[in-house]
């Protein structure tokens, strides 16, 4: 099993903070794929589960990365950190049938995935930061809600306990990402407010949408108002997602933050 579901559970906004790494046209795609195909994502991430023989995941050289990758305001971001989120994009491509460290002639998509997790990293911590200075909290009964819904996910506690083991993660470990999460979550609604969306930007959304379908055959197109909920879903989680990432970028302004790659 991929480290996906635990990298993405411990800051549900880390795809939000990925843009601060690089305006590379095939990441905002990929992004895109990700928040308009998540039930065909879950599809295949159970057929990966089923099937984990079949799958040869990349060996990566981590030789020439520090044991601290990175300090913000005086936080260090460890080589662990690094190389959990560094493996799993490196896992993610080689699931798409790429292996980096194979075919990457000259090491520059290499050395630009490594880029891309170290910003990823330090938006994260940034915005853990700026959320334990707003005094932000996680209730106990919030992180056990989220730590049960995750749970209901594997279908049972033993299943649950067996992906742990297969991480190497402690439940504590875990509650304690899930702490941030609720945290940053806090924060980005704190920082966006109450998002507006307008009957125009949904159907702007659709038409693009639709354009982008039209090459499929096979498949009618849903309606406008069948689609409504999910595009104004994605709506305002672009509209958070433009808010946080300029309170990323005013906080590494303001911040001291020294990178060591």
């Amino acid at each position: 099993m991929s480290k996906k579901w635990i990298l993405s559970l411990a800051l549900a906004v880390s795809v939000l903070v990925t843009a601060a790494c690089g305006d590379e046209e095939g990441q905002e795609g990929e992004g895109q794929q990700q928040e308009e195909g998540q039930e065909e994502k879950a599809q295949e991430e159970k057929a990966q589960e089923e099937a984990p023989e079949e799958q040869e995941m990349p060996e990566p050289d981590l030789e020439d990365i520090p044991d601290v990758v990175a300090e913000v305001n005086g936080e260090e971001i460890s080589k662990d950190e690094f190389e959990s989120v560094y493996v799993s994009t490196l896992n993610t491509y080689a699931m798409q049938g790429m292996n980096i460290e194979e075919q990457d002639d000259g090491g520059k998509m290499k050395q630009q995935i490594q880029e891309q997790t170290v910003e990823q990293l330090i938006g994260q911590e940034l915005l853990v930061q700026e959320a334990d200075k707003r005094e932000l909290s996680a209730s106990e009964d919030e992180i056990k809600e989220e730590l049960n819904s995750l749970k209901e996910q594997f279908g049972s506690d033993e299943e649950f306990q067996k992906a742990l083991e297969s991480e190497n993660l402690s439940e504590d470990e875990l509650q304690s990402d899930i702490e941030k999460q609720v945290k940053v979550e806090k924060l980005v609604k704190d920082e966006a407010g109450e998002i507006e969306v307008s009957e125009d930007e949904l159907r702007d959304m659709y038409e693009q949408m639709s354009q982008g379908q039209q090459g499929e055959e096979g498949e009618d197109s849903p309606s406008f108002e069948e689609m409504k909920p999910q595009l104004e879903e994605q709506m305002v989680q672009q509209k958070e997602g433009e808010e946080i990432q300029k309170l990323v970028e005013e906080l590494r302004e303001s911040g001291d933050v020294t990178v060591n790659i």
